[in-house]
C-alpha cells in the first residue's frame, strides 16, 4: 500500500484546492470550507481563506436546492485554476483523451513506472492537458516537451495497464518494434 504524500502548503497549491473543493461540493460558508480544508491537513485562517477565495473569485451563488454556496466562475483566477474545472463530464473527458490517442500517439513504451508517448511535433502539450483533465487513477502526473509526453504512474503494474490501454487506443507498438521487418539487426549476428 502506498502512503500518500502530505499536501503542498503553498498559496497556489492552497487556492487550487479549495477551487478544486467548490467544484465538486456544496460548499455554504468560509467556516465549513476551513474545516474541510483542515481535515485534508491544510490549516488556514479565516482572514487568509477570505483573501483565496476573493483572489479566485469565487462567488456565492444560488445551488439548485435553493441554498447559497460557493462557486468559482469559469475562466477561475487567471489561469491559476486551469484544468480544475471540468466543462464536460468524466465520461466526456476520457472520451477525449481516447481520441487524442487514436489520433496523435506516434508510439509509446514504458520503463518501470514511466511511459513514454510520442507524438508529432507540436502535440504532446495538447495530449498531456487532455490527459491530465481526464479522471485516471493513479496516474502522479504529466510532463510535456514537443513530441513527447512522460506520464509518472504510481505503481509499474499502473504503468503497464495504461501503457496497453494506449497501445489499445492508438493501435500503436512500442519503439524497439517499429522497425521494418526487412530492416538489419541492430544487435549484429
Amino acid at each position: 500500500m502506498t502512503e500518500e504524500a502530505p499536501p503542498i502548503r503553498t498559496k497556489a497549491a492552497r487556492q487550487v484546492r479549495i477551487a478544486q473543493i467548490l467544484a465538486t461540493r456544496p460548499v455554504a460558508s468560509q467556516a465549513e470550507l476551513a474545516r474541510i480544508l483542515a481535515e485534508e491537513g491544510i490549516p488556514t485562517t479565516q482572514a487568509t481563506l477570505s483573501r483565496d477565495l476573493v483572489e479566485i473569485h469565487a462567488q456565492k451563488v444560488r445551488s439548485p436546492g435553493g441554498e447559497m454556496v460557493y462557486a468559482v466562475p469559469p475562466e477561475g483566477a487567471g489561469g491559476l485554476l486551469q484544468g480544475v474545472r471540468a466543462p464536460s463530464s468524466p465520461e466526456q473527458l476520457a472520451a477525449r483523451f481516447e481520441r487524442l490517442c487514436d489520433e496523435l500517439v506516434i508510439s509509446a513504451d514504458r520503463a518501470e513506472n514511466l511511459v513514454v508517448m510520442r507524438t508529432p511535433a507540436g502535440a504532446a502539450q495538447y495530449l498531456a492537458a487532455a490527459l491530465d483533465q481526464s479522471v485516471m487513477q493513479d496516474l502522479l502526473g504529466s510532463i510535456a516537451g514537443d513530441d513527447t509526453v512522460l506520464v509518472i504512474a504510481r505503481t509499474e503494474e499502473t504503468a503497464e495497464r495504461f501503457l496497453d490501454r494506449v497501445l489499445r487506443l492508438a493501435n500503436a507498438r512500442p519503439e524497439m518494434d517499429d522497425a521494418p521487418a526487412d530492416a538489419p539487426n541492430q544487435g549484429g549476428s
